[in-house]
């Protein structure tokens, strides 16, 4: 298995690679590659390069010459594995267990002795959705009402904190963007190996991840940028020795920094050594060499920085101590003064005094810390969970972020913090007066990731789009302008997404003779009021100047009963609807967007109640535990009404994690609005554009708003949010555009009403972000709605819109009359207002 190919770097080689890691220059992926075969006096330099690059970041971090453990109990939940990993031992088959499972008394026992010899974390280690090949697992899980293995993990660890107060730590292999973030509530820090990106060793016949759908290096990385994007503390590493080449090995390290630049969440990086095993299909293959180890320990080092955390196994390295803390090292890992490693379970981990005594003979003193790491401890938001954080500081050194090291766990509820209010909350107002306090958040430099990095992912429009006749693409918009979301006739859509001058006056017109056949003339608005009951955030997304930290000056959180005032006051000024946003706020109650719903029908019954974004429905119901379907159930009884379709930016993921950081992916954004739809709760739909966007990605996007409408039927109206640049951090950092065109405006509204026609008969044009002038000529180029009165507006005013928060309906009318039409009030879902 372990490639024998490769003839290695010359000693020149090597000692170029020397000299640039010594004077602090950057490696690329061959001067790494080289390192990797350092030997003799050229690894004692690697070592010693390493080395150094450690102490300065132990020095950085205030704690030189601590070397790190965590002191855990290993609570092997289930053994069964979709996957075969061919060297494999703790994966096994159902026949040779007492049960698929441990049953939750069995953990809860480990986790109680473990909590006893003062453990304070419980690893829970498991294989990849065992349910989905044993039928044993399956049944298993129906008969005790658990959906999944994860399901039955979440019990399993709220379980271990209220009854026992170790923090658990979870690694049940892969996971998406919408799991990470049902679990983050429940655990501080979760892991994945990412083992390796070598392909060839998944596809390949008799490769050691043949046969293993979990183990595809392109699924492992989406993990670890998915547990970034929610911000979960977490631990990854590579595998070493089990045939991958050291370009290859070196390719893992760059995929781990470039994850961890982007999103800082990689809390440790775990170097581990192959070690074969009998009964597994890989038994006859070499151990990874020691000084191989060490090679890879030190290039990690050099390649991923001081502030790196880095590991290697203690039980897997027999007894080469000093030699693996020379190579850069700052962590052991977990150790167990009770169980044994079940992975390799006949490599016992070594005794906490000996760990000690080898530590301190290498110059270095062992400190226990946490299962989720110092700095991560330090800076709460956003990376522990609100319900987590009693758990977390009643073992915690609140100056270094370590453990103290007599706390002895205690069961502690594992419960919702209390409604927290206050800050600037007249932002509505003062946002027209005073302003905002500064440009930006207080974390700016730190939040949104590395911006070189996030720079990389911008996507330019495909050489050649948008090449074709502009005549023919102009006469199919005229004889059937649905026909142009066709696959077939994309280069004619993106021809005329490109249109200017003559051209572009003739599809507005196109636009506004389909949107009087469909609509007629008359401009609808409503009358309502937006309330953005809170603008704490910590989501990161890089377009957006509304979130706030919570001790930011701008920072504000509306009480339940403050939301339903504002909601009293708008129905006695004449509205109908009150449409309500907010940040994902960390110290939101999951009961507090139904208490909010509540609280609005109470004071007034007859009020349109237009809330939550899909994001903040996504996150809820992560965050409570439940599938969407039955989160959105919830709202519904308790009296929603309607969504908006905002959050959906452009649905392509490749331009949202551009934008976004930490937004649900394009695919949960489709499921909670066709979920919602299917409940009968109808949504809007959106676009922002004129960003880090092009014409095809906006193609895709309407393709994607057509394919629901067609399944569902359920929006209401499509809206085009032009780019509100001036304080957007990402136009800040030089990433972004500022905002689109006057032509690209047109164009979007009047391709809206094109493509969408058939399918969505309202296009509604933004005031708030075009303004009157820009309004009217959307009118008059496809368009038929202005939205609302608001009455307040916050996010876009953050952002540097300078139209202000507010229209009368005096001032409606006055737009439409400027268009050359009349006005009508409707309600949220269009229908007539009558008196």
């Amino acid at each position: 298995m372990v490639d024998r190919t490769d003839s290695g770097p010359t000693e020149a080689t090597v000692r170029r690679a020397l000299r640039r890691a010594e004077t602090g220059r950057a490696l690329d992926v061959d001067e790494a590659t080289a390192l990797l075969g350092a030997r003799g006096e050229s690894l004692d330099e690697l070592l010693a390069v390493a080395g150094g690059i450690r102490d300065a970041g132990l020095r950085e971090a205030g704690r030189p010459g601590v070397v790190t453990y965590s002191k855990k109990v290993f609570i092997p939940l289930t053994r069964l594995c979709r996957d075969r990993c061919h060297y494999c031992t703790f994966a096994t088959v159902p026949h040779r267990l007492p049960a698929a499972y441990l049953e939750k008394d069995e953990v809860l026992a480990i986790a109680r002795e473990g909590a006893a010899q003062g453990c304070k974390e419980a690893l829970f280690t498991l294989g990849d959705r065992p349910e989905e090949r044993w039928p044993a697992a399956r049944q298993w899980l129906d008969e005790r009402g658990y959906d999944s293995t994860l399901d039955y993990l979440r019990a399993c660890a709220v379980a271990v904190l209220e009854e026992t107060g170790l923090l658990p730590h979870l690694n049940p292999g892969v996971l998406s963007w919408s799991e990470l973030q049902r679990l983050k509530p429940v655990a501080p820090s979760m892991g994945m190996m990412l083992e390796t990106t070598a392909t060839r060793l998944w596809s390949e016949p008799g490769g050691p991840h043949f046969g293993s759908p979990d183990k595809e290096p392109a699924v492992r990385l989406r993990v670890l940028d998915d547990a970034g994007r929610v911000g979960v503390p977490f631990t990854t590493g590579i595998l070493i020795g089990i045939g991958e080449t050291h370009a290859e090995r070196v390719d893992a390290i760059f995929a781990m920094r470039r994850a961890q630049r982007e999103y800082g969440h990689l809390q440790e990086v775990i170097v581990q050594n192959f070690r074969a095993k009998p009964d597994t299909a890989m038994r006859g293959m070499p151990d990874a060499e020691l000084h191989d180890l060490a090679a890879t320990v030190a290039v990690a080092r050099v390649l991923l920085g001081p502030r790196a955390r880095i590991q290697a196994p203690p039980n897997l390295i027999e007894g080469e101590y000093d030699l693996l803390l020379r190579a850069g090292i700052d962590d052991w890992g977990g150790v167990s003064p009770l169980t044994p490693d079940h992975v390799n379970p006949e490599r016992p981990w070594p005794h906490l005094d000996d760990l000690a005594r080898r530590t301190a003979e290498a110059g270095f003193t062992l400190r226990e810390r946490l299962t989720v790491y110092p700095e991560y401890v330090r800076a709460g938001d956003p990376w522990l969970d609100p319900r987590l954080l009693a758990h977390v500081t009643a073992l915690a050194d609140p100056e270094t972020g370590l453990a103290v090291e007599d706390a002895r766990p205690v069961g502690r509820p594992w419960q919702e913090p209390d409604e927290v209010f206050g800050g600037r909350t007249d932002l509505h107002v003062t946002i027209d007066t005073a302003g905002r306090t500064t440009d930006r958040r207080g974390d700016f430099d730190s939040v949104y990731g590395d911006w070189a990095e996030v720079a990389t992912k911008v996507t330019a429009a495909p050489a050649g789009a948008g090449d074709h006749d502009l005549r023919a693409a102009l006469r199919l918009a005229a004889d059937d302008p649905a026909a142009l979301l066709e696959r077939r006739h994309t280069d004619a859509a993106l021809a005329l997404f490109g249109a200017d001058g003559p051209a572009l006056d003739e599809l507005c017109r196109l636009a506004d003779d389909v949107r009087r056949a469909t609509v007629g003339d008359d401009v609808t608005y409503v009358v309502n009021r937006n309330i953005n009951f809170s603008n704490v955030c910590y989501v990161g997304c890089r377009f957006c100047a509304f979130a706030q930290r919570e001790r930011d000056a701008d920072a504000y959180r509306l009480s339940v009963d403050q939301v339903a005032d504002r909601a009293e006051e708008a129905w006695a000024a004449g509205a109908t609807e009150v449409c309500l946003q907010g940040g994902i706020d960390p110290k939101m109650p999951v009961t507090g967007y139904a208490d909010i719903v509540r609280a609005i029908k109470a004071r007034v019954p007859g009020m349109h109640v237009h809330a939550f974004s899909p994001m903040e429905i996504v996150t809820a119901a992560a965050k409570a535990g439940v599938p969407v379907r039955e989160w959105l159930t919830q709202l519904r009884e308790a009296g929603l009404d309607t969504i908006p379709g905002t959050a959906a930016e452009i649905l392509d993921d490749d331009v949202r994690w551009v934008l976004t950081k930490g937004k649900l992916p394009a695919a949960a954004w489709v499921d909670v609005v066709s979920t919602a739809h299917e409940l009968g709760i109808r949504s809007s739909s959106t676009m922002m554009y004129g960003h880090v966007d092009h014409p095809g990605q906006w193609l895709a996007h309407f393709r994607v708003l057509a394919d629901v409408q067609d399944r569902t039927g359920g929006f209401t109206e499509f809206v085009a949010l032009p780019f509100v640049h001036t304080n957007a951090p990402i136009y800040l950092a030089g990433i972004a555009r500022p905002g689109p065109t006057w032509r690209e405006n047109r164009a979007v509204h009047a391709m809206a009403r094109l493509l969408l026609h058939g399918r969505i008969d309202n296009i509604q044009c933004s005031w708030v972000k075009l303004g009157d002038a820009g309004t009217v000529a959307m009118l008059q180029g496809g368009c038929n709605d202005l939205g609302g009165t608001l009455m307040e507006e916050t996010i876009s005013r953050m952002a540097g819109s300078a139209n202000g928060s507010a229209r009368t309906e005096e001032q409606l009318r006055a737009i439409a009359e400027a268009a050359g039409r009349p006005a009508r009030r409707r309600t949220t879902a269009y229908g007539h207002v009558h008196g």
